[in-house]
């Protein structure tokens, strides 16, 4: 019985792993620091999470069903490797930058506004060429597939990206250049009504850096298969998505993009499980920072502003997420703290760990805010402050560990404002490693919820997600609209299934209609969301 699931989250500072019981219960747990190759911290949470459930077993606190790592059906992993790549401009693979839209989109060229740097490593070459639909679907023209050819002839790519105007009102021009490209030149193809929904210029961005992220996606899923073959594991593996739910290898291969984001995503929806509270403003504090989001109805608020990714503008949905440069590893200074962190060196560099750099974990523990399983750090930071000096020195060095507890509490309360918009009724959950270092009150929230397993809701975030589909496109608002958006709903759900979800527990969870004014003939902007549990 393959009734076990294990959920990882590679984080900036630690690489969290639960595994959760038929019942989600979380029944194993474990930390590791992420490395500076996240692969190599991934395998040590696996072992780790590992050889706790094999204690467990041992105990027989499993049943009778002998080994509980024979018992794991599904692997389920949050990782930053996407936006490592795209950060440090490593590892991105050169692609051939195709817009369908001449001559009415050439003004503004593709990649413009880019950082050169990251110009420089992902593009291949850029083309405008004929083709294209208005908003309503009509077309503008003929895709250029001549234009296309000569524009690939003799070009070094590893993959193409194609955008070509309106497409998510009609994706039928980028999907004839993409039979063409895979027919004649044997290249991976990204298309942007795949990934993106209306904006030219952001939808084209976020198609670009699928394409550049395809050698990193293949580096991850073959990292994470071999992780799970080398320990005799035959679960099932899934990536999670920027919007807190799943998909399938097969299909991040495809969507590399957007595991972007992942990480803050997982956050909220384990904070959910965990608190079983579904609106809530979600506060993960981390070793580096701490990302603040809002839940409603169980999943993470998106954002409704464009996305920026490595300095490039995107529009593929993201959760809405304040980041704060706080977290236990950030330095404390005289005056100020941080905003750099000594990160997932915390365990070497903290006094209360027997280091010498003074951190907010510190802080936290001088104000008595100290976690349950912190068992010596009062004592250690005690004798850390003492051999520092005595008299005059103490007490300054108190006052600054003071003084640094009061300057992050008014960071969190002005981050709490920001993301309530005014409204002061709901939770406050607190997550993450760092979750102590927060007052148990905070203006603005009407209440602070701390669940148990809360240092690793990222993890637990990831074990428990749905796969989902999503389409975004333009209607007519005419007779036709209902069958348009049962089309739509279907599409969706098609996605869904494609991403892993079992057919028969698909449901439709976000329908949005925008009226659009100003055309020739009525329509509305549709977007549909359609999620549910994965297959067996």
């Amino acid at each position: 019985m393959a009734d076990l699931r294990v959920g990882i989250d590679v984080g900036g500072t630690n690489t969290d792993a639960v595994v959760l019981d038929a019942d989600g219960r979380v029944i194993a747990k474990a930390k590791r620091p992420t490395t500076p190759d996240v692969t190599e911290g991934l395998r040590a949470a696996l072992d780790a999470v590992l050889s706790e459930l094999r204690e467990l077993s041992k105990l027989r606190a499993l049943g009778e069903l002998g080994e509980g790592q024979a018992r794991i059906g599904r692997v389920m992993l949050g990782t930053t490797h996407a936006t490592n790549a795209i950060l440090e401009r490593r590892n991105l693979g050169r692609v051939a930058v195709l817009r369908l839209g001449a001559p009415a989109t050439t003004s503004v060229p593709p990649l413009s506004g880019w950082p050169g740097d990251l110009r420089a490593a992902v593009s291949a070459g850029e083309a405008i060429v004929p083709g294209g639909h208005y908003v309503d679907g009509r077309e503008i023209g003929p895709p250029g597939l001549d234009a296309v050819r000569r524009f690939l002839d003799g070009l070094e790519a590893d993959a193409v990206a194609v955008t070509s105007v309106f497409s998510p009102a009609s994706g039928d021009h980028e999907r004839a250049v993409e039979e063409l490209v895979k027919a004649e030149y044997g290249l991976p193809v990204s298309v942007s009504h795949e990934i993106g929904s209306l904006g030219l210029l952001e939808r084209e961005n976020a198609t670009v850096l699928n394409a550049a992220l395809y050698g990193v996606a293949a580096h991850v899923t073959e990292a994470l298969v071999t992780a799970l073959a080398e320990r005799g594991l035959g679960a099932k593996p899934y990536l999670a998505q920027n919007d807190g739910t799943l998909m399938t290898l097969q299909h991040a291969a495809r969507l590399p993009v957007s595991t972007i984001g992942s990480g803050p995503a997982n956050s909220l929806r384990g904070a959910a499980y965990l608190s079983g509270v579904a609106d809530a403003i979600v506060v993960d504090v981390g070793g580096t920072s701490t990302d603040l989001g809002v839940l409603v109805g169980g999943f993470p608020r998106e954002s409704a502003a464009a996305v920026e990714i490595g300095g490039v503008l995107t529009n593929f949905r993201m959760p809405d997420i304040l980041a704060i440069a706080l977290g236990g590893g950030t330095v404390v200074r005289n005056p100020g703290i941080g905003p750099d962190s000594v990160g997932y060196r915390i365990v070497e560099e903290a006094l209360v760990f027997g280091g010498s750099t003074v951190t907010m974990t510190d802080a936290a523990v001088a104000a008595g805010r100290t976690p349950g399983e912190a068992a010596g750090w009062r004592e250690r930071l005690e004798a850390a402050v003492r051999a520092r000096g005595s008299g005059d020195m103490s007490e300054r060095m108190a006052d600054t560990l003071q003084r640094a507890v009061a300057i992050a509490d008014g960071m969190v309360v002005d981050a709490v404002d920001r993301m309530a918009l005014g409204k002061t009724d709901r939770p406050l959950v607190a997550v993450g490693g760092g979750a102590f270092l927060l007052p148990d009150a905070v203006p603005g929230a009407s209440r602070v919820v701390r669940p148990e397993h809360a240092e690793v809701a990222n993890a637990v975030g990831a074990a428990i997600a749905l796969a989902s589909g999503r389409v975004d496109t333009i209607l007519p608002a005419g007779d036709s609209r209902s069958k348009a958006i049962e089309r739509a709903k279907e599409e969706a759900a098609a996605r869904a299934v494609a991403a892993g979800a079992d057919p028969s527990g698909v449901e439709i969870v976000d329908l949005l209609e925008v009226p659009l004014s100003y055309l020739s003939e009525p329509a509305v902007r549709v977007h549909v969301k359609a999620a549910g549990p994965l297959a067996r």
